[in-house]
């Protein structure tokens, strides 16, 4: 009897997932070739993006699938280079369907802008002077961006820490904080901070020195959570209670060991930073965001957490900064990050930041589920075999043959790759 189930997407070939993907998200022809590199950021235009550019360099960009987050399909575009990734969170979001998907919320926009104040007499009277005038300061930063407080952000509070302990002594840190709206924010809170200096200084009778945006954005935060059915985690010879409690198990570790915690976390990282990069945002910034946040109590720890739900579900939830936007910055002057952008069909950076916390934790569900029952190498070695074909010097079909062989002999090694292929020659 002939098979005529319709092929998955990831069995379609190249041509055709374009295609398809073009025809259920609505992209222009120019805006799909601008997400699948046959067209997109030039030499010209990156010289107006870095200093001494040279040209540019190309990632795999692939879509993960199955996500539904707070009941919206999304299509989920990720630049990642290293295999399993994109494979496990699509599945992940295909089992976390069941409980009805991903739900997310995240807090409004808020970054935090640092005014180190040095060369104080008396710095307690000299905090004490600042937060007297704080109405001033704050009305005076309104009006450096009257765009951004047209679109209903602008400055919100203004804080002044005393630092008592430090290797120079005593000083003051002023923390400015800003809605930067739709933005990720680093320009308009420099800025601001830039233009109170004088006037900081004026009324404290100090000195300030560093002033500047913190890429510790935890009043940005960005929060998801998922149920999953115990009889969705069912597999082989793996019964659901006893994968959903391998999987809290393996958690544990990690909030309570840092060396555990930082690999845990890199796993939330492998998703959160393919979305961050295809949207064109600052990556290296959520990192440093999401790693000092981990390490907020004084120990580093999981930055997501997983348990049982009131019916023997397993439950997981993460919560962690989340400093993107859909305007300014290389999402503007990137034509694939638009097209990124245009594709996850957000309209403002919380939703994105929404989504983001989403694939994050997903991510992390893939490598604790791997982890906790079939190991790590299983699925994520398969998937590696072929790019390990690729640098031994198959091409076309022959990929696929070597890799094949690679796992069903579970030596996934590039001297046994290239033995393959003289084989295969021969």
């Amino acid at each position: 009897m002939a098979n005529d189930a319709k092929p998955r997407f990831y069995e379609l070939p190249l041509q055709e997932r374009s295609k398809t993907l073009r025809e259920q998200t609505g992209l222009t022809e120019t805006e799909m070739d601008a997400l699948t590199g046959l067209s997109g950021l030039t030499p010209a235009a990156a010289d107006k993006m870095v200093e001494n550019a040279v040209g540019v360099f190309s990632l795999p960009i692939g879509i993960a699938q199955n996500f539904l987050v707070n009941g919206r399909e999304v299509w989920v575009p990720m630049v990642v280079e290293e295999p399993s990734v994109i494979a496990g969170a699509s599945f992940m979001a295909k089992l976390a369907r069941a409980g009805g998907g991903f739900f997310s919320t995240t807090d409004e926009p808020r970054m935090i802008g640092q005014m180190q104040i040095l060369d104080l007499d008396d710095p307690v009277s000299a905090q004490l002077k600042l937060l007297e005038h704080k109405q001033e300061l704050l009305s005076e930063a309104a009006q450096i961006d009257p765009i951004l407080q047209q679109l209903g952000g602008g400055p919100r509070d203004l804080d002044v820490h005393l630092i008592e302990d430090s290797p120079i002594g005593a000083f003051l840190v002023l923390h400015l904080i800003m809605d930067v709206r739709d933005a990720m924010g680093a320009n308009a809170v420099n800025t601001a901070c830039e233009r109170l200096a004088p006037q900081v200084e004026a009324i404290s009778g100090g000195r300030v020195h560093l002033r500047i945006l913190s890429n510790l954005a935890d009043q940005r935060l960005a929060r998801a959570r998922v149920t999953i059915p115990t009889e969705t985690l069912s597999f082989d010879e793996y019964d659901g209670n006893q994968v959903r409690d391998r999987i809290i198990e393996a958690w544990a570790f990690a909030a309570v060991d840092p060396y555990r915690a930082a690999t845990h976390n890199k796993g939330i990282m492998n998703g959160v930073d393919a979305v961050v990069i295809a949207t064109g945002n600052d990556w290296r910034a959520v990192e440093a965001g999401a790693h000092a946040y981990a390490a907020r109590s004084g120990r580093y720890t999981s930055l997501s957490t997983w348990g049982h739900g009131a019916d023997g579900s397993l439950t997981g939830s993460l919560e962690m900064p989340m400093a993107v936007g859909i305007i300014g910055g290389a999402t503007r002057v990137h034509p694939g990050a638009k097209a990124a952008v245009k594709l996850l069909g957000v309209q403002t950076a919380r939703e994105l930041a929404g989504i983001i916390a989403a694939v994050g934790l997903a991510q992390n569900l893939a490598a604790l589920r791997a982890l906790a029952t079939e190991g790590i190498q299983r699925g994520h070695m398969s998937l590696h075999a072929r790019q390990v074909a690729a640098a031994a010097g198959a091409e076309g079909d022959t990929i696929d043959l070597v890799a094949r062989q690679l796992v069903q002999e579970k030596t996934v090694r590039s001297d046994r790759a290239v033995e393959i292929l003289k084989e295969l020659k021969n």
